[in-house]
């Protein structure tokens, strides 16, 4: 099993100039443009993820109650699903909430608490960041060529068959990829890079692997 040598080289996500993290919160502005109860609109920004004394911020808090329908402490990738909509409207994927959910789900409950809320949607609007500097006409949704660049500025430097490839796996019909499709496509692309890393003992972009090994990688980078 072969790869491009170059994968990955630049670190990941290596964020375009200027897309260093989510933007520094200006001075005065708290918190997003108004939202419908219970719905988290990101992609706006300033995010106030630090409250008073480097705790999670007052706004943060609040937006993690209204995630949690059933005020359980904890919130599932169903309750992230109802809530969670990016700048054009549009409610994320369950396969991306469960994806997400999963990442900073520590003790792997299914849930998460207000801390690694916390962390994942300052994820997201990390994401967001890098996603909104190819989707230049704001259409929610980015091509093959605009796809093709953005695993390029991330250091990958993939077949232009291979992005048609992952184009059309994200939707066969338009052949775009709606912002969830590109966080799950990303992680996942960065999931395989590490473990053919792994396995890649001379860095020479060739590896042997065994039959359960390679099942165990699929498997495991899969959702």
């Amino acid at each position: 099993m072969a790869y491009n040598p170059n994968y990955g080289q630049q670190g990941y996500p290596n964020q375009p100039p200027g897309q260093q993290g989510y933007p520094n919160q200006p001075p005065g502005q708290q918190g997003y443009p108004n939202q419908p109860p219970g719905q988290l609109e990101v992609g706006h920004g300033p995010y106030p993820s630090m409250g008073p004394g480097g705790g999670i911020s007052p706004q943060v808090q609040q937006w993690f109650r209204a995630v949690d329908k059933d005020q359980s402490g904890f919130i599932t990738a169903d309750e992230l699903k109802a809530a969670l909509v990016n700048a054009q409207g549009q409610t994320f994927s369950h396969t991306a909430c469960s994806l997400m959910i999963g990442m900073f789900d520590k003790d792997r409950s299914g849930h998460i608490n207000v801390e690694e809320f916390d962390k994942l949607y300052t994820y997201i609007n990390q994401w967001l960041a890098v996603f909104k500097t190819y989707d230049t006409d704001q259409s929610g949704h980015i091509d093959e060529q605009e796809l093709s660049k953005a695993l390029n500025q991330m250091g990958f430097r993939f077949t232009p068959d291979f992005i048609n490839f992952l184009i059309k796996r994200s939707d066969p019909k338009e052949g775009k990829v709606s912002v969830d499709d590109f966080i799950v496509l990303c992680v996942q692309i960065q999931r395989f890079t590490e473990a053919f890393r792994v396995r890649d003992t001379q860095q020479n972009g060739t590896v042997t692997i065994g039959f359960e090994d390679f099942l165990t990688v699929a498997l495991s980078c899969s959702i």
